[in-house]
């Protein structure tokens, strides 16, 4: 027997709130004692850090959105599946908030990997809400086997290219950030094909 997926959106959509939120807590007010001017314009990991981190759910929440609408309803193996995902969500202004005080460092490679590697738990959690998703029987009559073919290998790519940008953040961070940013192409394009289609998405 399946549910709603209404309770289980509502209650997403709170989680990612609060997790886009935490994130501009992590800048902190300069005191303006070394020249406001100059100590704004100190904080430019923490600007970056923030809209990395700001962008990233923001996609991630459109395609919740758009991968619920795919499902005819819930399971109990579903509801954990998704509450895997929040988990990876709600961590992420952690290292978006180490990102941000050692991306001037000389422990940017360090912190380059990690905020990388939090994508990559991510990813794994999207691939593994999707495939509770197909194996449960919840996706609508109406997707098609093309669309679930697209979704999963976009779900999978996700987790590939994240976990390359970890391995190239230890040798090159900038690089290894790039890598990691060049991901929010797919996500749009692959939310927007869904919006057009009926049939398909990620994060």
């Amino acid at each position: 027997m399946t549910e709603s997926p209404s309770r289980v959106e509502a209650f997403s959509d709170g989680v990612f709130a609060i997790a886009i939120t935490l994130l501009i807590l992590e800048i902190r007010v300069p005191h303006g004692e070394h020249g406001l001017w100059d100590e704004l314009l100190a904080l430019w990991p923490s600007y970056i850090a923030f809209l990395m981190s700001f962008v990233v759910i923001l996609i991630m929440w459109v395609n919740h959105h758009e991968l619920l609408r795919m499902a005819r309803g819930v399971t109990y193996p579903f509801l954990f599946a998704n509450g895997f995902l929040l988990l990876t969500v709600t961590f992420v202004p952690f290292p978006t908030a180490v990102l941000a005080q050692n991306l001037a460092t000389a422990e940017a490679r360090t912190a380059v990997a990690f905020y990388c590697a939090t994508f990559v738990a991510n990813a794994l959690c999207w691939n593994l809400l999707f495939a509770t998703m197909v194996r449960g029987g919840l996706l609508r009559a109406e997707v098609t086997a093309e669309a679930v073919s697209k979704v999963r290998r976009a779900y999978y790519f996700g987790v590939l290219v994240y976990a390359a940008a970890t391995a190239l953040a230890f040798i090159r961070p900038v690089l290894g950030l790039l890598l990691n940013v060049s991901l929010w192409g797919v996500w749009i394009t692959l939310g927007y094909r869904a919006e057009a289609s009926a049939s398909s998405l990620r994060s």
